[in-house]
């Protein structure tokens, strides 16, 4: 028999005490009376902060010991003492037999990282039980949806997460941090800073896809932009174009597409066997069959998730993103496609104001993942109306003009073949993939091959596989000057 449902909330347990031990505080606090060198080294890496303590006193205590550190000055009992007298801060907490008593209960630093762990473990705790309270207040007071209720929610407790691994790094660090890159990059000759899309031209006109930005992919219906993007998540999940051969694991969200038709077009592709061949029923045993099982050997180990839920709502595909990221470690998300994502919340506002709200958050998820999110969109029928040659143009972008706001890369894909007008109709295989836009980059074509059997695209040009000679590197790059934002 189902449980009867709660017709009021339930009420608080006034008597619970956040947990908390003065014990340890105490102990922390007298292992760096004692030791005042060490254990604030062990303090400051385990990310201690003065809220970490629950006693007013001892937050007081340590707060000051804090700045003593940062300054470089000594810690014992006489100069805290002096530092918390003038302020009166000293009477507040009980005077210098308080201090005293944190030596007395404290009879070696040996244990600090013992006491530290115990502070830091009650204090984690403590936020927990924070969240999970504003959590419920807003599902008793708030008019907001379910799903955004929700996804404040995550992001919340993915904030304690985060405080607790140090994503803020001190600037020295940052600096050091980049300098480290800029060495290996010297050794190794990479050619770029991100993620490499295993097309050389497509990596060398956007330096790789780079965390924290969002890149979009937009071509009109039928040019070849889904197999695009199940080309590099391969060749990402693969390794193929790391110069050290690593495998990355990649998320897509295909709003389009069913799974199932997106490991056959995959399997096809990498196999080099023609999809309809597949469709129609007309496989070799002899050949294709061999060729579609080696296929399933190699991709069965690739790192690639597949979520092909429909009509997702920004907020819940941003829900699953993270949980995505935190189980599986993604370096890479697709979006197939924008268009047909949805905003609750803004619904009923528009198309317009729906579709700036859902490539915002797009944007934001790029950032709070630190990964860089490949997003496909429609393109409107400017294009076509326009003229002949049917050039795409960054205000083509379907729906909305904050897309193109907010994206960090824009490429437009097109196929010239398509086209009767263009003077390149006759070659087949050409795939134009122009930068609109590029943030942190210069503008300009990529030409790539697209074979329309295999879906599958491959690099064109003269030596395009091959390492940029010195010269290539130090001559400075060719084509339009880098866009200023």
């Amino acid at each position: 028999m189902p449980p009867e449902p709660i017709s009021t909330p339930p009420a608080g347990r006034a008597d619970r005490v956040p947990p908390y031990s003065e014990e340890a505080e105490r102990g922390v606090l007298g292992s760096i009376l004692l030791d005042s060198v060490k254990v604030m080294d062990l303090c400051i890496e385990r990310q201690l902060g003065a809220e970490s303590f629950y006693v007013p006193a001892h937050r007081t205590v340590f707060e000051s010991m804090l700045e003593m550190s940062k300054k470089g000055q000594a810690i014992d009992v006489l100069t805290l003492a002096e530092r918390l007298r003038p302020a009166g801060q000293l009477e507040g907490i009980g005077g210098g037999a308080c201090l005293d008593r944190f030596v007395d209960s404290t009879p070696t630093a040996a244990h600090a990282e013992y006491y530290i762990d115990i502070v830091r473990q009650k204090h984690l705790l403590r936020c927990i039980i924070g969240c999970a309270r504003e959590a419920e207040n807003t599902c008793y007071e708030s008019d907001e949806s379910a799903d955004m209720v929700l996804g404040r929610t995550e992001q919340a407790f993915m904030g304690i997460t985060e405080r607790q691994h140090g994503f803020v790094k001190p600037w020295p660090a940052a600096i050091h941090e980049g300098m480290e890159y800029v060495e290996r990059v010297l050794t190794t000759r990479r050619g770029i800073s991100g993620i490499a899309t295993g097309f050389a031209n497509i990596d060398r006109a956007l330096n790789g896809l780079r965390p924290g930005e969002m890149i979009v992919l937009a071509a009109r219906p039928s040019m070849g932009k889904t197999s695009l993007a199940l080309n590099i998540m391969e060749n990402v999940a693969l390794g193929k174009g790391d110069p050290e051969k690593l495998p990355r694991a990649v998320g897509m969200f295909s709003l389009e597409m069913a799974h199932e038709q997106l490991v056959m077009r995959m399997l096809c592709c990498h196999a080099g066997v023609p999809s309809f061949k597949l469709a129609s029923g007309y496989l070799s045993a002899a050949t294709d069959h061999g060729k579609l099982a080696r296929a399933a050997s190699i991709l069965d180990k690739a790192p690639i998730y597949l979520d092909d839920t429909g009509g997702l709502d920004v907020l819940e595909l941003r829900a699953r993103a993270r949980r995505m990221k935190k189980k599986n470690d993604i370096q890479l998300i697709v979006v197939d496609y924008l268009q047909l994502l949805h905003s609750k919340e803004y619904q009923r506002q528009g198309r317009q104001i729906e579709t700036a709200e859902i490539s915002g958050n797009l944007k934001s998820m790029a950032k709070e993942l630190r990964l860089p999110v490949l997003v496909l969109s429609q393109l409107s029928r400017a294009p076509e109306q326009r003229d002949k040659l049917a050039i795409p143009k960054l205000s083509d972008l379907r729906d909305s003009g904050a897309i193109e706001q907010d994206a960090d890369v824009v490429c437009m894909l097109r196929r010239p073949c398509k086209y009767p007008e263009d003077s390149e109709h006759d070659d087949k295989t050409l795939a134009v993939l122009e930068v609109v836009k590029h943030r942190n980059g210069p503008t300009g074509e990529c030409r790539v091959n697209f074979d329309e059997a295999l879906m599958r695209f491959t690099d064109r040009a003269r030596g395009v596989d091959e390492a940029p000679t010195e010269a290539e590197i130090e001559a400075p790059p060719e084509g339009p000057d880098t866009e200023a934002e």
